[in-house]
């Protein structure tokens, strides 16, 4: 087991349960989690028990909101995404820890001063149709979540500002999220295992905090229900800017 003081170990339940209420209630969310860890762990051991944990709380996601995925977007990710996983895994084995935390927050304000401006351009003309979800789009945010997820974990507010461009409803967002990052996960294990990060104190460390994800879920799962559109949107944005900022210090 890794040696811990119990401050840091306090810090590791809270992002347990963290990790669990982001992947049934609040996508993005996740970020919070993957900042503890990184206060706590060193960087690259951080992303190797992070990314197990998130791999439980996706089993709940699945159970929850399986039926409600959006396959054909899920397809037009797909080629972006795979590019994505590919130049994330050079750059973490070549990369300082420092240089990609920063250059990920920078993107990510980026990409929610783009999402809002958006949504205002929209709303000044009354738009009715639908907003775009083109090759474009789902090429730039596809590549990049597929990026910040094998260098960081950090792929949920990049994907969140997608489905936050596309205007996707509550149940939609949660099940093409739930599949997305499911199928992402397992594909990064023989990345990190690769790279040998996957070690017997990590594995264990995750053992003990993997029923305070569940705990999570569950407490996720009650908090969806009552979610408006409104609301949950402005949840997400919120806390991918926390962790934009927080990547950037």
């Amino acid at each position: 087991m890794i040696a811990l003081d119990p401050w840091a170990w306090a810090a590791l339940a809270v992002a347990a349960v963290t990790i669990g209420i982001s992947k049934t209630a609040l996508p993005g969310g996740s970020i919070l989690a993957i900042a503890l860890f990184a206060a706590v762990l060193p960087a690259r051991t951080s992303t190797a028990a992070t990314l197990l944990l998130l791999m439980v709380g996706d089993l709940f996601a699945l159970f929850a909101y399986r039926r409600h995925a959006h396959w054909p977007t899920l397809l037009r990710l797909a080629p972006a995404v795979i590019a994505g996983l590919l130049l994330g895994f050079a750059f973490l084995a070549l990369a300082g820890d420092g240089v990609v935390r920063r250059a990920i927050g920078v993107i990510l304000l980026l990409m929610i001063a783009v999402t809002l401006w958006r949504r205002w351009r929209q709303s000044r003309a009354d738009a009715v149709a639908a907003p775009s979800s083109g090759v474009l789009l789902a090429g730039a945010y596809g590549t990049l979540g597929g990026f910040t997820t094998m260098v960081a974990n950090a792929g949920g507010p990049v994907m969140s500002m997608y489905f936050l461009a596309t205007r996707t409803p509550v149940q939609v967002f949660l099940g093409t999220s739930a599949w997305f990052f499911a199928i992402i996960n397992v594909i990064k294990v023989p990345f990190l295992a690769g790279l040998g990060l996957f070690e017997s104190p990590v594995l264990l460390m995750d053992a003990v905090l993997a029923p305070l994800v569940v705990i999570g879920a569950l407490l996720g799962l009650r908090v969806a229900r009552r979610m408006n559109q409104r609301v949950f949107d402005r949840i997400v944005i919120a806390l991918t800017i926390i962790g934009a900022v927080y990547l950037l210090i």
